[in-house]
């Protein structure tokens, strides 16, 4: 009853803090327009980038990745167990791309995935960071590194950590954030998805 208990609490504290909305506060803050205006319509740091503020979009980035270990990281200073600790990354994750504070319409995931990563381990989160930059500094498509990184995540995970939990944790996350750039993957088929630092 307790675990259950542990877990529920980690979720939910997981989900609202993975709901905070860093892309909208940080525009605000800065007087950008509303990131939801403009660009993919997309609350997250690419598309603040997209208005022109590099210093805007690394605070989102951050703020978005803070998310996702922060989450873990008072989930196990509070004694939550390995399990409790995997829910609050998740619960993180999905209240950044479902969230309350924005009726459930947030951002695709990446940076926070990458926090839940680091949460499980720097090396782990080292590598799919790697893989990422690898994809956009020959492509400069944020995309499809997106989409490359979060295809492989799971196995490295496994070859890491070798954990059922963490490697079901992230090949969850991994399926939702591949799910939510479905619009993505059709204009990289179509030729016509923008690349980092063009115009469409």
């Amino acid at each position: 009853m307790e675990s259950a208990m542990n877990l529920l609490v980690s979720a939910v504290f997981g989900y609202l803090l993975g709901s905070v909305p860093f892309a909208v506060i940080v525009s605000r803050a800065f007087r950008l327009a509303d990131p939801r205006s403009f660009g993919s319509g997309n609350p997250g740091a690419t598309n603040v980038l997209r208005s022109g503020n590099k210093l805007a979009a690394l605070l989102t980035l951050l703020g978005d990745a803070a998310k996702g270990w922060l989450a873990m990281f008072i989930a196990t200073k509070a004694g939550a167990d390995g399990m409790a600790v995997a829910a609050a990354g998740l619960a993180a994750f999905l209240g950044h791309v479902f969230p309350i504070t924005l009726r459930f319409k947030g951002g695709k995931g990446v940076a926070t995935a990458l926090g839940v990563l680091l949460g499980f381990s720097g090396a782990l989160a080292g590598i799919t960071a790697a893989i990422w930059l690898a994809v956009v500094v020959f492509t400069r498509y944020s995309s499809l590194a997106a989409l490359a990184a979060a295809s492989i995540a799971p196995f490295v995970s496994w070859w890491l950590l070798g954990g059922i939990e963490t490697t079901v944790t992230v090949a969850l996350m991994c399926a939702v954030l591949i799910y939510r750039h479905k619009s993505n993957i059709q204009k990289l088929l179509a030729g016509s998805e923008s690349r980092i630092g063009g115009r469409k």
